[in-house]
């Protein structure tokens, strides 16, 4: 299987690489960054690219992909609504409707986040935006395309956030995530099962479109 990964600089991202680089059936894996994290592996090619609302000038090697994770996002803290959305909405639809173009038979899979919006009608900012990112994916003609809900992930093999929002609260409940995760696998996943379960939809599909925590750690 011939992977895209958008986001793989940040801790969902890292843990998804990891997964798909020890994954046997995973033939190769295309990374798009805006800067190269400098890692290096033999199924490993990545592609720098500036403006990641517009990937036009890329098509000639964004063809011939089984599979799409999409794990490129921000925090909403400190954002407005329209530059939240730029991130959120614009730059994911603008990599989607590229892919959708040119491999029809992808499997989409999109990292979106426990209390996710559908309605795009709620009171809460990034839930309304990653409503309206999710129900505009789901209308594209992808073969597949799949919304991943995490709730609390835990970082695993070193793997650590860039944001320090998260860094510090992770810092502090390190000690305790493995207990929490077994205590409430409701709302707790981690780096490496979320890989594993984005692989396992890409590969054999998933029983829902939209999957939450729980149905993360099922599958």
């Amino acid at each position: 299987m011939k992977v895209i990964l958008f986001g793989a600089s940040g801790m969902v991202g890292q843990g998804v690489l990891r997964e798909c680089l020890l994954d046997p059936e995973v033939a190769t894996v295309l990374s798009i960054v805006r800067s190269s994290p400098g890692q290096q592996h033999p199924k490993l090619r990545e592609i720098v690219h500036k403006d990641f609302r517009d990937f036009s000038s890329l098509e000639s090697e964004l063809s011939g992909f089984e599979a799409c994770f999409y794990c490129l996002g921000v925090s909403s803290a400190g954002m407005s609504e329209e530059n939240y959305r730029r991130v959120t909405y614009d730059i994911t639809l603008a990599a989607a409707q590229t892919l959708v173009k040119l491999n029809p038979h992808m499997t989409f899979v999109f990292i979106s986040g426990a209390g996710t919006d559908s309605s795009e009608r709620g009171r809460i900012m990034w839930a309304r935006v990653k409503g309206q990112t999710e129900n505009a994916l789901l209308r594209l003609p992808f073969k597949a395309a799949y919304m991943f809900r995490p709730a609390v992930i835990v970082p695993l093999h070193g793997i650590k956030s860039r944001t320090m929002l998260y860094r510090v609260p992770y810092a502090l409940l390190g000690p305790i995530l493995p207990l929490l995760k077994r205590l409430f696998p409701k709302y707790v996943t981690t780096t490496e099962k979320l890989g594993r379960a984005m692989l396992i939809a890409a590969k054999r599909g998933a029983p829902k479109t939209i999957l939450e925590n729980s149905d993360i750690n099922k599958l």
